[in-house]
């Protein structure tokens, strides 16, 4: 890995831009080589890299040079002010040279809803079964720091972003494609964009590859050139097939011990269908993928089931970015007394949520901060039919709609924080939030 990175840096003028956590881990790895003719590092934000021979450039300039350098490894989310094509300077990135350099070991997974999960559970499958596997990627651990944990036979489960994903040239050995959903919008502009970021994950892999994509979002004809495995579980000519709880995919029919794991709903089985699928065709056998399925701890903020406090259930949805994702909550989680939704309007439309708000009786529609109230602007001038207008709570912060639903929520009953909106500007991001949900829902705040 190391060599390559050292062939791709000699006697060039390297910038790294952006230093969050994998510009670091980036500058590390460049600092290794020692092969750049010179390192600079460009941030918004004022930084101290503890490097005395690498440049600094700070402050809200700090994109006007990139032509100044040869090669610019862009950390993901970072918006660049014109096209690539329009710089001198070439961009890569962290991640497109990982891939480069583990391309035949790696399994890239993405999707707009449910890859930390996908991700996650296949990584613990594998290890309960003996396997060598490592994560790397979105899931928070940059992939430049687990190279000394990389063996030949390593598999290598990645969590790819679209943001990671945007300008690669090259994509993993395995793919998995979950499914697209309008988001990012305010990155991305159109939806268009958005999903050509996804589809990166597959445009640039060879015939001897496999695609396991959600049926929604198959390739057009003759944009994959590798073996697709299709999955549904709605249509029953796709390869892999989710029936109700059941699985099929060639020759396994394996039943979901719904009873046994922790995953709750519907679109959660539809994330265990394509694990299923990968860990098929890597030879595992249904009792030894069932044994750890239900040893799987979900991860926090998805669905969450966080405690209970005066007779009401809470659950922790926080990741809930989209409608379909608070859609699906609420159909997984028996007798919602409350849904709290609302956060940082980017946006999205929330047409399908207000319609299934409409014929699906949640008692309390609890809307906060800038999308609650556009949402609830739209229901009122929009939809007059909407189905007992009167659920409807406008409230301010998530602290007054924790106290609302405190309030509303009848005993017995769950409330399910599922914003259906990001996070930005009023929290670090949706960990903190789903932090803050809990710390107020069980009274552990003073």
């Amino acid at each position: 890995m190391l060599n390559i990175l050292k062939q791709l840096v000699t006697d060039k003028n390297i910038l790294v831009l952006g230093y969050g956590r994998e510009g670091r881990s980036t500058l590390r790895r460049l600092l290794q080589t020692g092969a750049y003719a010179s390192l600079a590092v460009a941030d918004q934000s004022e930084i101290s890299p503890d490097a005395p021979s690498v440049k600094v450039l700070s402050g809200p300039a700090y994109m006007d040079c990139l032509d100044d350098y040869d090669l610019v490894f862009k950390s993901p989310g970072i918006v660049l002010p014109k096209d690539p094509s329009e710089y001198r300077c070439r961009f890569t990135s962290q991640m497109e040279v990982f891939i480069t350099a583990y391309r035949e070991q790696i399994i890239g997974i993405t999707g707009t809803k449910g890859k930390s999960t996908v991700t996650t559970l296949l990584h613990h499958i594998l290890k309960e079964n003996r396997r060598d596997a490592v994560l790397a990627g979105n899931i928070g651990i940059p992939a430049f720091d687990i190279l000394e944990d990389i063996k030949n036979g390593t598999r290598i489960l990645c969590e790819l972003s679209c943001h990671q994903l945007e300008y690669i040239h090259v994509s993993p050995h395995i793919a998995v494609l979950l499914n697209l959903h309008e988001e990012h919008l305010d990155h991305y502009g159109t939806m268009e964009k958005y999903i050509r970021s996804k589809q990166q994950i597959y445009l640039h892999q060879r015939p001897e590859d496999l695609l396991i994509c959600g049926l929604s979002c198959l390739p057009a004809k003759g944009a994959c050139p590798s073996h697709i495995y299709t999955v549904s579980d709605h249509f029953s000519t796709a390869d892999v097939v989710l029936n109700g709880s059941r699985i099929r995919f060639e020759q396994g029919d394996f039943q979901i011990p719904v009873r046994d794991i922790h995953l709750l709903g519907h679109h959660n089985h539809l994330d265990i269908a394509f694990d299923y699928a990968v860990c098929h065709l890597l030879g595992l056998s249904d009792e030894e993928f069932e044994t750890a399925l239900k040893t799987y701890e979900p991860l926090p903020h998805r669905l969450h089931f966080i405690g209970e406090r005066d007779q009401i259930r809470y659950y922790d949805d926080s990741i809930s970015t989209i409608g379909d994702a608070t859609i699906q909550a609420l159909k997984s989680v028996p007798n919602v007394g409350s849904v709290l939704i609302g956060g940082m309007d980017r946006g999205i439309e929330y047409d399908d949520l207000i319609t299934w708000l409409s014929e699906h009786h949640v008692p309390h529609i609890i809307l906060m901060y800038d999308t609650g109230k556009r949402i609830c602007q739209e229901i009122r001038q929009k939809y007059p039919d909407f189905t007992s207008p009167e659920r409807l709570v406008l409230v301010e912060t998530l602290e007054d709609a924790v106290a609302a639903a405190r309030t509303l929520t009848a005993p017995g009953a769950a409330c399910v924080l599922s914003p259906a909106a990001a996070s930005y500007g009023i929290f670090k991001n949706f960990e903190e939030r789903g932090d803050v949900f809990q710390k107020l829902a069980l009274g552990q705040l003073p």
